[in-house]
């Protein structure tokens, strides 16, 4: 097996959770999407880019989630996405590679050219490609 580049506790990590002194523990489907997203979307992400992957959000429970604002239906909740940044890379320059080497991924979003939104669905993925300005 291929290093893992992650670690679940940087995908459950929430820095505005522990200031607000809320727990951000996911169930154990969110334990098991959260293996998912990293083994089969992230990882590739990472063996292709060959760069350092900076996690600015994971999973959020529900609490977390309505703290920052986060959408009702946002696929952090079930621990199927992460928003992250690669230093010295735009949002669509990584885009563009994830696209180019056909690594699975639910939906990728562009967000305010300023992160990646990627999600993964081990039972579906629509390949969506968004961007929010």
């Amino acid at each position: 097996m291929n290093k893992i580049n992650f670690k679940i506790s940087e995908l459950i990590h929430s820095e505005i959770a522990e200031r607000c002194k809320i727990s951000n523990m996911p169930d154990i489907k969110s334990l098991d999407n959260i293996l998912n997203l990293i083994v089969y979307c992230l990882q590739p992400i990472r063996d292709v880019i060959a760069k350092p992957m900076i996690i600015s959000s994971g999973y959020r429970s529900k609490a977390l989630n309505k703290k920052v604002g986060g959408s009702v239906n946002s696929q952090h909740l079930s621990g199927q996405a992460v928003d992250f940044t690669v230093k010295n890379m735009k949002p669509d320059e990584i885009i563009n590679i994830i696209k180019k080497n056909n690594i699975e991924f639910d939906q990728l979003i562009n967000e305010y050219d300023r992160w990646v939104h990627v999600s993964f669905n081990i039972e579906k993925n629509r390949k969506q490609i968004l961007y929010i300005k």
